[in-house]
């Protein structure tokens, strides 16, 4: 099973991916991360894209479809994946439909989590990690049971993204509408699009998706 999760950045989407990765033992594929590991390994197509962002450049739609394909091929035909952040363009949309025609595979569904931008902004805004495990809190929704403790590891530092502001989500939201919604009617003809509550609980979200799944 071939999935897109869409949704503008804080929407949930790493979130549900792991949940989803769990539960039906597919493997999430975020472009950012399949970027830094081929750049990392030295392969062929991450020489490329080293070499672009060396030089300050934008990697190619070219060079990112090159590294799905390597992962792809990596992981072989029975398992399932899930697209996290990308195709975020119509020609990425396009060249994700040669990609996995090439490999037998094919799109199953396309499940976009549809947020209050106002609301999207508090969620993230308020956010904050664990510097010694990750695990994630929020000033309002998820404090530390202990102020100034992680639950998960005792820790007592924290950090924050210092792109986590409302000037830039409110940026990332626009070019989320601007870029990526676009491609949503190619396929909503093809009737696979489900819109999902982002704003929801997370387990509730979850039980969205899977009774899209099945």
């Amino acid at each position: 099973m071939e999935i897109i999760l869409l949704g503008p950045p804080g929407a949930g989407k790493g979130t549900q991916a792991a949940l989803l990765e769990d539960a039906y033992g597919m493997v999430q594929l975020s472009t950012g991360d399949m970027l830094r590991a081929a750049v990392k390994a030295g392969t062929e197509v991450g020489l490329k894209a080293k070499a672009v962002m060396d030089a300050g450049g934008l990697v190619s739609d070219e060079i990112v479809s090159g590294i799905i394909g390597d992962r792809l091929d990596e992981l072989g035909p029975d398992t399932g994946v899930i697209f996290d952040g990308y195709p975020r363009t119509a020609p990425q949309a396009e060249a994700l439909d040669a990609i996995l025609a090439a490999r037998g595979r094919k799109l199953d569904h396309v499940i976009e989590l549809e947020v209050d931008e106002d609301a999207l902004v508090d969620r993230i805004t308020g956010r904050y990690t664990c510097a010694a495990c990750n695990a994630g809190y929020h000033d309002r929704y998820k404090q530390p049971a202990k102020e100034g403790v992680c639950d998960e590891c005792g820790g007592s530092e924290f950090k924050r993204r210092p792109d986590d502001n409302e000037e830039t989500v409110r940026t990332r939201m626009a070019e989320y509408r601007g870029k990526t919604a676009p491609i949503l009617p190619i396929y909503d003809a093809r009737g696979i699009v489900t819109r999902v509550d982002g704003m929801a609980a997370i387990d509730d979200v979850t039980a969205a998706i899977k009774a899209v799944l099945g």
